[in-house]
């Protein structure tokens, strides 16, 4: 048994880059990209104004002035702003280059039809100068970016219309055990619904994760080895749900090993999660998970989900908060990292009502995992805790 720190550690040192494509920037979000991306224009790319008024000169101001055109958004101004002049525009509209400042309309009164006079005695520029945001040849997204919508809007601002992101990763996910049926079943004497698969399938919903079911394996070692090696076979990587613990049916470890997978990782400090399994073959990727619920879900966020972004080519560093718990917490053992489902109130940790980790349904309650370390029995109330957000 190793700490979750060296886990961690060894089952990211194995991942290999899932290759690049270009797609359509509309078809982008949530993709990691592959390239650096460079801005072919200056943003703004023309003076533009930040508000709806009149562009003129300051030292006009605050006499009368003549308003000469009206330039809206879309139009380049027609007529030279001359001394005792202004144009009116809209806001983004293109401002006069005679122009060192635009005055809002509500600061201006209407003298007749074709003059107006500033109210104030001073002015802001309101004006948006061309290239304050962004030059010609600047860098605007790096390498190894996870898109979001506001960098959608910076490739359509830049014309990056068919970016190179990470390629896509098949991802299998097989279940063991002879008690499980499939959720639309009803379960009969000693049988359990297959919640697992279904919780992994959808914490594998990310972008550039093809998630593929590959259903339950009976606990023996010939139906587990023929429908492990068919996941291999169409996958990238295998998630294995169940059957790696030390029963007289968990087959797992021992299956994994008659394919000639190298098993790296066979048993972790960490509750819930200890019996987890991480192997290689070649290029392919086997993960062993516990078959309670709890610890597959867990797992899956701590150690899974950071490989498979390490491989698209992101870094995940997970958001650690220092709160302040609400109540006293003890627990009984301290021998290994333990994480605690909790939720936050008022900014103060409280743990959930949790029995253990076949007790999923604690984690629809909850916000996050209070982290204790090994050695740590009591948290006491105001005590400041390690929080991860789910």
């Amino acid at each position: 048994m190793i700490l979750f720190e060296e886990a961690f550690r060894i089952v990211l040192s194995h991942a290999i880059p899932a290759g690049t494509e270009r797609i359509p920037f509309t078809e982008a979000s949530g993709r990691i990209l592959a390239e650096d991306i460079f801005s072919d224009l200056d943003m703004p790319p023309f003076n533009k104004s930040a508000v709806d008024g009149y562009a003129c000169r300051k030292n006009d101001l605050p006499g009368k002035l003549k308003v000469i055109e009206i330039i809206p958004a879309g139009k380049v101004p027609e007529k030279t702003i001359q001394p005792g002049e202004c144009s009116k525009v809209m806001t983004g509209g293109m401002v006069p280059s005679e122009a060192d400042c635009v005055i809002m309309v509500e600061d201006t009164e209407n003298l007749d039809n074709d003059h107006i006079r500033y109210t104030k005695e001073k002015t802001p520029g309101n004006i948006c100068y061309k290239g304050e945001d962004i030059r010609s040849g600047d860098k605007v997204l790096s390498k190894g970016t996870r898109l979001f919508p506001q960098h959608i809007a910076v490739l359509a601002t830049v014309g990056a219309v068919d970016p190179l992101v990470s390629g896509k990763i098949r991802l299998g996910i097989l279940s063991t055990g002879n008690e499980l049926v499939e959720p639309g079943k009803m379960p009969a004497g000693s049988q359990i619904r297959n919640s697992n698969s279904w919780q992994l399938l959808a914490q594998a919903a990310i972008p550039g994760i093809i998630p593929f079911y590959s259903g339950i394996a009976e606990d023996n070692e010939d139906d587990l080895h023929k429908k492990l090696l068919q996941s291999l076979e169409t996958n990238d990587i295998v998630i294995l749900s169940g059957g790696v613990s030390m029963g007289d049916f968990d087959y797992v470890p021992h299956v994994m090993e008659s394919l000639g997978i190298q098993i790296l990782v066979k048993s972790i400090a960490i509750q819930p999660g200890r019996p987890t399994v991480f192997g290689i073959k070649g290029n392919k990727f086997i993960f062993g998970l516990p078959g309670n619920p709890v610890s597959s879900f867990v797992l899956f966020e701590i150690l899974v989900k950071p490989f498979l972004f390490k491989m698209m080519g992101l870094d995940v560093m997970p958001i650690i908060l220092k709160l302040p718990m609400g109540v006293d917490y003890n627990r009984k053992k301290s021998n290994r990292k333990s994480l605690v489902p909790v939720r936050f109130i008022d900014s103060k940790v409280f743990p959930v009502e949790y029995h253990g980790s076949a007790n999923i349904n604690a984690y629809t309650l909850a916000d996050g995992f209070l982290i204790l370390e090994p050695g740590e029995f009591i948290m006491k109330e105001g005590e400041l805790a390690n929080v991860r957000p789910l």
